[in-house]
């Protein structure tokens, strides 16, 4: 493991990088307005329109298509100043060696602009679109810009880590477990002692608490992660860098519905509005343990742990049979089968048959039967 002066080494590398692209935008539009033209900036275009499949890597990627944002444009000026605000905000935290939230930095560059009635932001909503247009442009990364979100996940099991220089045995976290902090970098985030065998993703924290309850991480050798339902970025980050450095499998253990699936396919393959991330974040090789819409039959679940699929699940399903993502057979078997059946199950479902049943039978049998989907 690397040592402090290493990790402080390596911290700084990566700011003098993120503040390098920072200044060299900046500069560009200097240049411009110096030649007198429209100073302007070019945004990758983030929509279903400008992704596509990448086959062999498995991953959603994102096109080449750009939009231009420019200042002289009565539609683009508020965008195009609030991209550079956020801008100064983040090359000052790096200056800084520094951190904020993502809703600190909203506070930070919120003002009102000089005697008008106008603000530079009215709410947050506003703010954290133009993060992510920050990022595409300049090819980073949010945390790489010094800025985090809400931790969001919690995580038990069989590994030792450190977090900013604190020793975290994840074996010894109670009821709670260890909070998954946003920013999971190797220059935050070090893998020590790991005696897991596998990494399970779990969407609902009900389930994860009665998994932690029965130490089913314990029985099965196994670090056991909720995401409080679709995975923030730093549960993202860091079980594909579970997967990369300790070279575990990831299972993943969601409700039996569409929102269900493509939470996982959002793991797998990574997101459409994130697709610029996919190659960090993205686990091509998780395994999708379940629900599945046969576990019905096979673990016979009783009719009534089932709910009618609404007019909301039905368009969903049909609408991600159509991504290429979702194309091979196994998966158009899966959504056809939940649709011909015209109910979903959530996990808690399979405490129909007793309270412990996911623990002790459903999972150990899914995994020693390998019956997953990938």
């Amino acid at each position: 493991m690397a040592t402090k002066r290493e990790l402080a080494a390596l911290r700084k590398h990566k700011s003098q990088q993120t503040l390098r692209k920072l200044t060299d935008l900046a500069e560009k539009v200097v240049a411009q307005a110096q030649r007198l033209e429209n100073p302007s900036v070019e945004i990758p275009v983030r929509a279903l329109s400008n992704v596509r499949f990448n086959k062999k890597k498995q991953i959603i990627e994102m096109g080449d298509r750009t939009q231009s944002r420019t200042l002289f444009n009565v539609n683009m000026a508020k965008r195009f100043a609030q991209t550079f605000l956020v801008a100064k905000a983040c090359k000052e935290l790096l200056d800084a060696g520094k951190t904020t939230s993502i809703r600190d930095l909203y506070y930070m560059t919120k003002h009102t602009i000089g005697r008008t009635s106008e603000n530079t932001f009215d709410d947050q909503a506003e703010s954290d679109p133009i993060i992510e247009d920050l990022e595409v442009a300049v090819d980073t990364l949010r945390e790489e810009l010094h800025l985090f979100a809400s931790n969001r996940g919690s995580m038990v099991g069989e590994l030792t880590l450190v977090d900013a220089g604190d020793t975290i045995d994840a074996r010894r976290q109670g009821s709670g477990g260890w909070a998954v902090p946003s920013i999971v970098e190797d220059e935050v985030i070090q893998f020590k002692k790991c005696d897991a065998k596998f990494v399970l993703l779990v969407e609902k924290d009900a389930v994860w608490r009665r998994l932690n309850e029965d130490k089913f991480w314990r029985k099965h050798k196994c670090i056991l992660i909720q995401s409080q339902g679709q995975p923030a970025r730093g549960v993202r980050r860091l079980v594909r860098r579970m997967t990369d450095e300790l070279n575990l499998p990831l299972y993943v253990l969601v409700d039996n519905d569409p929102w269900g699936l493509y939470i996982y396919s959002v793991i797998k393959q990574g997101s459409i509005n994130l697709a610029y991330e996919s190659v960090r974040m993205a686990v091509p090789k998780a395994r999708f343990l379940g629900l599945s819409s046969y576990d019905r039959e096979r673990y016979d679940l009783p009719d009534d742990s089932t709910i009618m699929l609404n007019s909301k699940d039905v368009s969903r399903a049909k609408q991600m049979m159509k991504y290429p993502w979702f194309a091979e057979r196994k998966w158009q078997r899966e959504l056809k089968k939940m649709l011909d059946s015209k109910v979903k199950l959530e996990i808690e479902a399979l405490s129909r048959k007793g309270i412990t049943f996911i623990s002790e039978e459903y999972l150990p049998r899914k995994i020693e039967e390998r019956d997953w989907l990938v």
